[in-house]
């Protein structure tokens, strides 16, 4: 069963997610708040394996709460999902930052939630790979040359080549095939860099290759 709490500060809002979410045989909701502050302290204590998080919240934002959720190690197995109105946020790539596993529009269809939150719980794949990239490199790209940085060194030159390809936006299975790699090899990959770079999932492993300059903005060349 997947554990989903729900923090938005609109009642008609949580009360669709929850009717949505709770109709599923295999997905409960555990909890819903109206700020960030509570939705950190439910997750502390109810150690979701979702939250739907939104952004913008009066008091505590969905971006603090993501951030104290994302630094506290007894809650390296909630996944965080920011709930937005617009699909390029500034605050949304902040909040892949700090922790998000990803991002949703508040408009999305009922199906593509539901597929959000399985995937996310999953641990798996970063939640909407081409949309998170477009969203990181939109950002990339307003921002000064990539920060030269020394925490590429840990990774071995393969390891190198597939985070560039996560920062791509590619799949396991895509990478697979791009590398004539088994899928399973490919994962055994991504996991590695992410132990070794000390990121939570894939969203953050996307950060990295753009912070780093490994996947660099168009405006680059």
């Amino acid at each position: 069963m997947i554990r989903v709490l729900l923090a938005d500060d609109q009642a008609l809002v949580r009360a669709g997610f929850r009717s949505l979410l709770n109709a599923e045989d295999d997905i409960t909701v555990v909890g819903e708040v109206a700020d960030g502050a509570e939705a950190v302290v439910v997750a502390r204590r109810e150690k979701p394996d979702v939250v739907l998080m939104d952004i913008r919240m009066p008091g505590t934002d969905g971006l603090e709460a993501t951030r104290r959720i994302g630094s506290d190690p007894e809650l390296a197995d909630v996944h965080v999902v920011i709930l937005t109105t617009f699909d390029l946020d500034e605050y949304v790539f902040e909040a892949l930052r700090v922790g998000a596993s990803g991002f949703l529009v508040k408009d999305t269809e009922p199906v593509e939630l539901l597929h959000a939150v399985r995937v996310v719980a999953r641990g798996d794949a970063l939640l909407s790979p081409g949309v998170t990239r477009r969203l990181v490199a939109e950002f990339a790209s307003r921002s000064r040359q990539p920060h030269a940085s020394k925490e590429l060194d840990v990774l071995t030159e393969r390891e190198r080549e597939i985070v560039a390809l996560v920062g791509e936006g590619l799949s396991n299975d895509e990478i697979a095939a791009r590398l004539v790699l088994s899928p399973a090899t490919a994962k055994t990959h991504v996991s590695r860099a992410m132990i070794k770079l000390a990121v939570r999932d894939r969203a953050q492993l996307v950060v990295v290759a753009y912070q780093t300059g490994l996947v660099r903005p168009g405006w680059l060349g």
